[in-house]
């Protein structure tokens, strides 16, 4: 049976394309048959997340534990079987995650509301064209009035 006892990232590091969760000897141990393995940085030493994606990149690395002279090599894609593993993965991983959604959002919404105010623009000078076809002095003089006073 195997069982997550600790799970800490040594750090986390992150660009643009991908999240490292960076580990080291003694943020990591797991319960093999009730039995504590310590993790050491042999083989594997991070968790790769993709940002887009949302998936783990690196599924085929091992990682290696130790208990006294007995070693176990355990691939990453056992670990993304066990359920405790994902919990402590995404409470690590999300604050990371939730940055980038912050950012975007914000993004989104300033080009949001660029675009409505280019859209009502647009549309007050349709009104303007109207208003001189119809040779109607007081809605042109009021509609010049609003163009002048919000967009120019």
């Amino acid at each position: 049976m195997l069982n997550i006892k600790m799970l800490k990232p040594y750090y986390v590091k992150e660009d643009k394309r991908f999240i490292r969760v960076v580990l080291a000897y003694q943020y990591f141990s797991l319960l093999i048959d009730e039995e504590l393995y310590q993790f050491i940085p042999m083989e594997s030493r991070e968790i790769i997340i993709d940002r887009k994606s949302k998936r783990v990149h690196n599924v085929l690395d091992i990682f290696v534990f130790q208990r006294g002279k007995r070693i176990v090599y355990v691939s990453v894609a056992d670990l993304l079987n066990l359920p405790e593993f994902l919990t402590h993965l995404h409470s690590i991983t999300s604050p990371y995650e939730a940055e980038k959604v912050e950012w975007i959002v914000e993004k989104t919404n300033i080009e949001v509301e660029e675009v409505v105010t280019e859209l009502e623009k647009e549309n007050l000078l349709r009104l303007i064209d109207k208003a001189i076809d119809r040779n109607d002095k007081k809605a042109f003089t009021k509609l010049a009035g609003i163009l002048k006073e919000d967009f120019l």
